[in-house]
């Protein structure tokens, strides 16, 4: 699979060290949380899935009676107001998703338990070019009521066909005698739901008991963290331990730990697997690695939003002006799936119209705090490099304007937009010219297939009535195709994809060790497909009421509690409260 040729142009964040010493009394501690591990990962290997059900509806109680305090804290660590609607974001990346996640987990474990392995909600069916389409969402009624007019499909990898898919599920499963396994997850800094998902899906769809080694940047959760997944502590099957690099180092080539797993940067990916410095480069290009351990990870995107021009009103250009300002803004700028470059098509009239409505937006909404280490310098470097860039918002107490870099050559292919994840509250428009909308569809997939750094998800916006023109739709469903990223949405953010947590979500598969950018293996998954390519999501052009992921929403922080209360246990009686929250955005 062709990738894009971009060498060691990833994401400004400090170089790691391995070469930090770790102290005696934390080697005894690290030694001790993977000697239990290994003392039961076999009995890990052997619990059958009806006690397997049980854990997980101790742990979606344990997880629901911390999730108040989890919010708090993490609204205080990020200068947020938990009685303003931008709370909502700690909910919905907190310990809503974690909920969502085990439940859905839970269905899959009755499936399998049922069936041999997850039913498929949708039907399946063969592209033209024989490739195996399974549609994953909606799962039920509840997913029709809160998305409606939203699905997700799984594309998988090409090979599987249609009597081999039911082979590809729940594949650790499958073998009769298996045998046990000890995982290290290294946990991401920005939102506090990436870490236990990531070591959910090792736990239950891997089978691996996990030393999961939280991130320094929100060790303050590690406490409630405990308390939530306390059930499979008290078991042996969990370890959370703090520290930072040299206690990741030190995991990461402990001959107890089998297998690791890392949602964060390809510095740290790279620096686990050959070392750092010269020394580790020279490893790299000498294709000899230091660890030789199977090592996954989610690392990262310069995440494209590709714009197809079309009759839009002035309703559809404030409608997209707002979701585009959110995918800069939530989270302060700190995902791996923020919109980074927004392509738009030289020739369009409205072009000019939705970028100063976006600009708008900006203006009013609040500065966050840059609390991601290295925000400031890595915002710098870029700003050094664009001294025209459009700062809305002063850089006071710890805040970074929200940023605009508009109207870039595509003829620039190093430029930093987009060779480089800003992990900032940075993001930039291209120009590119092309005679039809098709021509410029096929040109905006080849640009951002090969001239922007990473395969991690795109986000594709077409006008319901530009697919009128056949053109058109077949210049639409080509670069559906053809774009190489994990997850590819259509009219609406890929967070979306990332939040439904049922798709696979991971880098476009093809990525090795020596060309990492956005990462090996996939997550959430949780109809436990072995061989997903990407996840398609498609959504409508605009969504009523407003979707709770736009930062303009009103009612966030009122909706947030009622959607984990929720997910801990789904009724009927719990809409009426949630329609109100919402319809009220």
């Amino acid at each position: 699979m062709p990738v894009a040729t971009l060498e060691d142009k990833s994401p400004l964040f400090s170089e790691i060290t391995t070469t930090v010493a770790i102290s005696p009394s934390a080697q005894k501690r690290l030694d001790a949380a993977v000697e239990t591990l290994c003392s039961h990962k076999d009995e890990w290997a052997a619990t059958d899935i009806p006690e397997r059900i049980s854990l997980i509806d101790i742990l979606i109680k344990q997880a629901a009676a911390v999730a108040g305090s989890w919010v708090r804290l993490s609204c205080e660590a990020k200068g947020i107001d938990i009685n303003r609607p931008a709370a909502i974001e700690e909910w919905l990346g907190g310990p809503y998703l974690v909920l969502h996640n085990l439940r859905l987990i839970r269905q899959s474990l009755l499936d399998i338990n049922r069936y041999g392995r997850p039913r498929i909600p949708g039907p399946v069916t063969v592209r033209p070019n024989g490739q195996v389409v399974a549609q994953v969402f909606p799962q039920n009624i509840y997913d029709c009521i809160f998305y409606a007019g939203i699905t997700a499909e799984v594309w998988m990898e090409p090979g599987v066909t249609l009597a081999t898919l039911p082979q590809t599920q729940a594949t650790a499963y499958q073998n009769k005698n298996p045998k046990g396994k000890v995982a290290l997850v290294l946990g991401a800094g920005n939102y506090s739901c990436l870490g236990p998902a990531d070591f959910s899906y090792k736990l239950f769809v891997e089978n691996q008991v996990v030393v999961y080694k939280t991130n320094p940047i929100n060790a303050y959760l590690d406490p409630l963290i405990e308390k939530a997944f306390g059930a499979l502590i008290e078991r042996g099957f969990l370890r959370l331990v703090g520290g930072g690099v040299a206690e990741g180092v030190y995991l990461s080539h402990h001959p107890g730990i089998d297998e690791i797993h890392l949602t964060g940067s390809d510095k740290t990916f790279e620096a686990i697997v050959f070392g750092s410095g010269a020394a580790g480069a020279k490893r790299k290009a000498e294709r000899t690695p230091l660890l030789t351990k199977r090592v996954t990870g989610e690392l990262g995107n310069v995440s494209p939003v590709i714009i197809v021009p079309g009759p839009w009103r002035e309703r559809d250009l404030n409608y997209h002006a707002r979701q585009l300002a959110s995918m800069l803004v939530v989270n302060a700028s700190f995902n791996c799936l923020t919109a980074r470059v927004i392509l738009n098509h030289a020739g369009w009239p409205q072009r000019t119209q939705l970028l100063d409505k976006t600009r708008d937006q900006l203006a009013q909404i609040p500065l966050r705090r840059a609390y991601y280490t290295g925000a400031a310098e890595r915002y710098q470097t870029f700003l050094s490099a664009h001294p025209e860039a459009e700062k809305y918002g002063g850089a006071v107490d710890g805040k970074l304007p929200w940023t605009l870099i508009a109207g870039l050559d595509p003829n620039k292919p190093d430029d930093i937009c987009f060779t480089t994840e800003a992990f900032c509250s940075i993001f930039a428009e291209i120009l590119l010219d092309a005679p039809s909308v098709p021509e410029y569809i096929d040109r905006a997939v080849e640009f951002a297939n090969n001239h922007l750094w990473g395969t991690l998800n795109a986000t594709l916006i077409v006008h319901p009535a530009s697919l009128q023109d056949p053109a058109t739709a077949a210049a639409v469903e080509r670069a559906i195709e053809n774009l190489r990223y994990g997850t590819v949405a259509i009219n609406q953010w890929a967070v979306v994809g990332y939040g439904l947590v049922v798709p696979n979500w991971g880098g476009f598969p093809g990525h090795d060790i020596y060309d990492i950018q956005s990462g090996i293996g996939v997550v959430h998954n949780t109809l436990m497909f072995s061989r997903p390519q990407k996840s398609v999501i498609r959504a409508p052009f605009t969504i009523k009421p407003t979707p709770i992921w736009f930062v303009t929403h009103k009612t966030g922080h009122e909706l947030g509690p009622k959607l984990v209360n929720f997910e801990t246990l789904p009724s009927p009686w719990k809409l009426p409260g949630i329609f109100w929250s919402a319809l009220r955005g």
